[in-house]
């Protein structure tokens, strides 16, 4: 699993060669979450609030939106409802296109290099889905 995590950080690499770090892809997931108009964040990767999936709930649909419905999602107080709320986000994620390998546990448990693999694909979703809008670029 680390090597298909370190090949998704490198598709992630930016035209310089940069890979993108852990830190980026945390900034990116808070302001397409901003500029969504949610109000969920996270801190990191380590931050308890992720056990409860809202965030990742809400950047699936703020990369597609309407596709998540949100009478669907409970409100995570209790074990239960944290792993319902996983399963959700990761069966929205990977409806969506990512190709998320992490399990709801891992989200659950706030296993941090797995939650970073999930923000990480559903990053890569959305900038294949933009790609794929702007269409073939032209070479000189």
């Amino acid at each position: 699993m680390r090597a298909y995590t370190l090949s998704i950080l490198s598709k992630l690499a930016t035209h310089d060669g940069h890979i993108v770090a852990e830190k980026e892809i945390a900034e990116w997931a808070n302001e397409k979450l901003k500029s969504s108009g949610k109000t969920s964040k996270i801190s990191g990767f380590t931050d308890p609030s992720i056990a409860n999936s809202e965030a990742i709930i809400d950047l699936v649909d703020a990369c597609k939106p309407g596709c998540v419905n949100y009478d669907l999602v409970k409100a995570g107080h209790t074990d239960q409802e944290k792993l319902d709320n996983a399963k959700y986000a990761i069966s929205m994620a990977r409806k969506n296109g990512a190709k998320v390998y992490a399990l709801p546990d891992d989200i659950v448990e706030v296993k941090a290099k797995m939650v970073m693999t999930i923000f990480a694909c559903i990053m890569i979703r959305d900038f294949q889905q933009h790609a794929l809008k702007k269409g073939p670029t032209k070479k000189n």
